[in-house]
């Protein structure tokens, strides 16, 4: 399996007929680091937000009338997605990326998204085809270790195996918070076939290798307001095929993300309306 990077490097050399070297990626430690402190100090930014209901989704942002503009455009069925970075913040041999979605659901509450979330073996058939397969390793209350097979397209498809430590928080009686941590992420090599196996982490096509997600949710009138936030480490983009590659590689995070929340929104709709009908 080739990322879309190495597409467009395939397209380059059919267009110019000019020779390639490998194009492997390496996760530097540099580049963990950088990661590790950027979550950190997003999921501090965070804490601080959900401290109050008038600042607890992040999208709801700014005056009285600019927040009610806000949930009105949502309530209208739009999906609110936006980058929080100007452009993917370089870091030694790789990207941070750092997407944020909003939604409404009329009729949903927060007791519905906990339950949604806390869902883990339902994931396939929540956001399918994205995610393929999960498993439960461990789980409490309040969290849980997934493991989980994701399948991403674009122009070509690449399949990844990843470990994550998932926390899930009711805070008061109508919102919560939920994280997901990304523990191991590997590409996999020939899925499906006889010879599949994972490529070395952190030593392979450099598609992705680490993801977080931070869920908001809090009840409005009417209806529930679900937030994430998405937070992805990906190799940088070989130079040279800027052209080529920026667009695949900037536009993934943000479609992934569009995904996510069209498909929890669903589900949750379809929740909603089951639980309108016991009524």
């Amino acid at each position: 399996m080739k990322p879309a990077w190495r597409s467009a490097i395939r397209t380059a050399v059919a267009l110019f007929s000019i020779p390639h070297p490998a194009y492997a990626a390496h996760l530097e430690p540099g580049a963990q680091h950088a990661f590790d402190e950027y979550t950190a100090a997003l999921e501090t930014r965070i804490e601080r937000q959900h401290g109050s209901p008038e600042t607890f989704i992040a999208v709801l942002k700014g005056s009285l009338l600019d927040r009610t503009r806000t949930l009105e455009q949502l309530k209208s069925g739009t999906v609110i997605i936006e980058s929080v970075l100007d452009h993917p913040k370089p870091v030694p041999n790789g990207l941070i990326h750092h997407w944020r979605g909003a939604a409404y659901i009329s009729g949903a509450k927060s007791t519905d998204m906990i339950a949604l979330l806390r869902d883990f073996n339902g994931l396939p058939r929540t956001y399918s085809p994205e995610i393929q397969t999960s498993k439960v390793l461990w789980e409490r209350a309040d969290a849980a270790s997934v493991a989980i097979r994701m399948k991403r397209k674009k122009l070509i498809t690449v399949v990844l195996d990843g470990l994550y430590d998932v926390q899930i928080r009711p805070l008061g009686e109508n919102r919560g918070a939920s994280s997901s941590r990304s523990a191991h992420i590997w590409e996999v090599e020939a899925a499906g076939s006889a010879n599949e196996h994972h490529m070395h982490q952190g030593n392979d096509d450099g598609f992705l290798w680490r993801l977080n997600s931070y869920w908001s949710f809090q009840e409005v009138p009417g209806g529930l307001v679900i937030e994430c936030e998405a937070v992805s480490l990906t190799r940088d983009i070989p130079k040279g095929l800027e052209w080529l590659a920026a667009p695949v590689v900037e536009e993934l995070p943000r479609e992934s993300l569009a995904f996510i929340l069209e498909a929890t929104r669903n589900a949750l709709a379809a929740r909603a309306a089951k639980e309108n009908e016991k009524e």
